[in-house]
């Protein structure tokens, strides 16, 4: 079973998401269960945690269908004490409030080493952050998603995701979630069958299929390689309609959220409907 859906807005509050998910004809969906551009906001309520899980019920969502998404501002391998616990710290945060929501994963950008150490030190600290804010919770696994590699942005190799879980303690609670606008733009040539076939292989050699949690479906308006995130609506970026049917029909794929990040909003009716409608031709 395909769960397509999209990050949908949570404004006014979480218990919202589900709603607008449905909204859209979605079978998944992500969310931020907190503004994602600041580092500090009100803890959720008892209400909105009732009506959250009230109309995930409603509307048939369960927690494997969801995906949501950390604070765009936490870099859990800075290489500077207090921004690095103030990272941690958020994190934290991030992965109480999906406890407290009954979530089971929290999707992330790894982290940065902002040109001031190695990136294997970077790696080793990012590793270290999720093993303390794991040690601090239960229920909820990390989900790393894969970067475009843009700027110092570590993640973009399967190598260095593979070195992060590799470094967490209880293998129970990582994950991964393949974006793939920045799998394509970071050099994974998905777009081909050959190439799709190739990386695929690659990543359950280096990775493991049994810690992917989730995917984002995501066109890229920048090239193969140009290790650059910038995405675009479905079918009409570098990677085109092909790459999506090969999802859609790629068991290895069903069971777990498959988020639109698109940046058209208004399509996303339309794009859920386009990559179901592949799964039939």
């Amino acid at each position: 079973m395909k769960y397509v859906g999209a990050h949908v807005s949570a404004s006014g509050g979480v218990e919202n998401a589900p709603v607008n998910a449905y909204a859209i004809g979605a079978k998944a969906f992500a969310l931020f269960t907190k503004n994602q551009r600041q580092w500090f906001s009100k803890p959720l309520t008892e209400n909105n945690i009732r009506l959250f899980k009230e109309n995930c019920q409603k509307y048939g969502y369960t927690p494997h269908q969801i995906l949501p998404h950390d604070s765009y501002l936490i870099n859990l391998g800075h290489p500077e004490k207090e921004p690095l616990e103030k990272s941690r710290n958020a994190f934290l945060d991030e992965l109480q409030r999906c406890e407290r929501l009954g979530l089971d994963r929290l999707n992330f950008h790894p982290g940065s080493h902002l040109k001031k150490i190695t990136e294997e030190s970077c790696l080793n600290t990012i590793a270290e952050s999720i093993n303390w804010a794991l040690d601090k919770t239960s229920g909820v696994t990390a989900v790393i998603e894969n970067t475009a590699g843009q700027g110092t942005n570590l993640g973009f190799r399967f190598e260095q995701l593979a070195a992060i879980i590799d470094r967490v303690e209880d293998k129970s609670r990582v994950g991964v979630c393949i974006d793939t606008c920045h799998t394509y733009t970071s050099g994974y040539n998905i777009k081909t069958e050959a190439g799709y076939e190739k990386t695929f292989t690659d990543f359950d050699r280096i990775v493991g299929f049994q810690y992917l949690k989730g995917m984002h479906l995501n066109d890229s308006k920048k090239e193969l390689a140009s290790r650059v995130d910038r995405h675009d609506s479905i079918g009409k970026g570098f990677i085109g309609i092909d790459m999506f049917r090969r999802i859609m029909t790629d068991p290895r794929f069903d069971d777990m959220p498959l988020i639109l990040e698109t940046p058209d909003t208004n399509l996303w009716p339309q794009e859920i409907e386009l990559l179901y409608g592949l799964t039939e031709k």
